[in-house]
């Protein structure tokens, strides 16, 4: 099954969803996106997903209530290993969150764990171009955002933030401008999105995956 068809599925779930279409869009994505590398890597879900089963049921009760039913039949109640280095990310997001809510919880968790693969940070989110990921930051994480004032590629400013809140120092530049390797922290992040959907979000389809790890969502 192709992370499309996931996604597809996931927002055709979402009718009666109690978030917002941006918030439906992001988690749809990253959960496509994750469970279509776990499914080509031979991995679990829910690992590349960074959630525990009940987190993840949770995630889908809120934004994805015609899913849940497939959706736990779908995933084990087994634990997740949070490494270090991703706890920190996790505690850097939280400590400047702009909710406190337990959907947020979730969002944290599983921006921490798609830092963790090799592409551009918008790409691993499974979000069409890095414009997506600027209001998912500004929405979620408005005081970090705020930060970015010079626009650091969001991986790199993430480990920058993690490096600086444990006496670490990333770099020995005096300022980015005259480093360099500037390029490598504020260059561009072109790419076509790993979702590769030209769609509006948050409009649901009649489109379901035809395969039998994902049926159709319950109505």
């Amino acid at each position: 099954m192709t992370a499309e068809e996931v996604y597809d599925w996931l927002i055709a779930s979402a009718t009666s969803s109690a978030g917002d279409a941006f918030d439906v869009h992001v988690a749809a994505s990253i959960v496509a996106v994750a469970f279509a590398e776990a499914e080509e890597d031979g991995r679990d879900c829910l690992d590349a997903l960074g959630l525990e089963r009940g987190a993840f049921l949770d995630l889908a009760a809120v934004l994805f209530p015609g899913a849940v039913a497939v959706l736990a039949q779908q995933v084990d109640a087994r634990a997740i290993t949070v490494e270090a280095e991703e706890q920190s990310v996790r505690d850097i997001l939280g400590i400047y969150s702009s909710d406190a809510g337990r959907l947020q919880a979730h969002f944290i968790s599983m921006i921490a764990r798609r830092c963790q693969s090799p592409h551009h940070l918008w790409q691993d989110l499974g979000l069409r171009n890095r414009g997506e990921l600027r209001e998912l930051m500004t929405r979620r994480f408005q005081p970090l955002a705020l930060k970015n004032k010079q626009d650091m590629k969001w991986k790199k400013f993430l480990y920058r933030m993690v490096c600086g809140s444990e006496g670490f120092t990333l770099c020995a530049a005096p300022v980015c401008s005259d480093c360099d390797e500037f390029h490598i922290c504020f260059g561009a992040e072109d790419g076509e999105s790993r979702l590769a959907r030209n769609r509006s979000f948050g409009a649901a389809n009649s489109n379901r995956p035809g395969t039998v790890d994902l049926p159709e969502a319950a109505e």
